[in-house]
């Protein structure tokens, strides 16, 4: 899977090419402590100085790499991946490989920040489950009606919760049906186009 850039971060980004490579290395040391702290403004006055070009131009530069390391680690990009999707910006081949040892080197831990960073939503822990079938009723003889107890235990952070489901067969089938249909959906070239650029 390759990232692909809109044309504003490839211009941002371009500024990199147009300095020596110990200042894209500065740049990469800042975006490596704004994606582990936070931003800080203080540190693009300083870089604008020293390099004589407008504060924006720096932080421009430094949003775009850090931009582009996310999204490579986000997508766990392999080494082939992150050189083909940088290939589009022109770079030198020192600067790519600089780029390239920047990702890998650090893409582990941005995960560890951004999988700290989400939202904790409750997940699927177990699922326990009981088939019961009413074989005749006073009223009803000779019919049977089947019904299917669940009880699904949801994990939030270290709780668990339980939600008991109560269903028929030909509900349980319908339901499994949509929910399948939504995941052959979700695999169609379409929904994947959408999905890379939501992300």
């Amino acid at each position: 899977m390759l990232l692909v850039l809109e044309d504003s971060h490839k211009e941002h980004l371009s500024f990199l090419s147009q300095v020596d490579v110990d200042v894209v290395r500065e740049f990469c040391r800042i975006s490596m402590e704004f994606i582990r702290k936070g931003a800080n403004p203080k540190v693009y006055q300083g870089a604008a100085q020293k390099l004589g070009v407008q504060v924006e131009t720096v932080q421009h530069g430094v949003e775009g790499l850090m931009f582009l390391l996310l999204e490579s680690s986000k997508l766990m990009l392999s080494e082939i991946d992150f050189q083909d999707s940088i290939i589009s910006l022109g770079f030198p081949e020192k600067l790519q490989s600089l780029l390239l040892e920047l990702y890998l080197t650090n893409r582990l831990e941005i995960r560890a920040v951004l999988a700290h960073m989400s939202v904790d939503l409750p997940h699927y822990h177990t699922l326990e489950w009981r088939f019961d079938v009413q074989l005749a009723s006073r009223c009803l003889r000779h019919q049977p009606r089947p019904q299917i107890l669940m009880k699904l235990h949801l994990k939030d952070s270290d709780e668990t919760k339980t939600h008991l489901l109560q269903t028929d067969p030909v509900n349980l089938v319908h339901l499994t049906q949509v929910l399948d249909a939504a995941l052959q959906e979700i695999k169609s070239p379409y929904c994947r186009r959408i999905c890379r650029n939501i992300k």
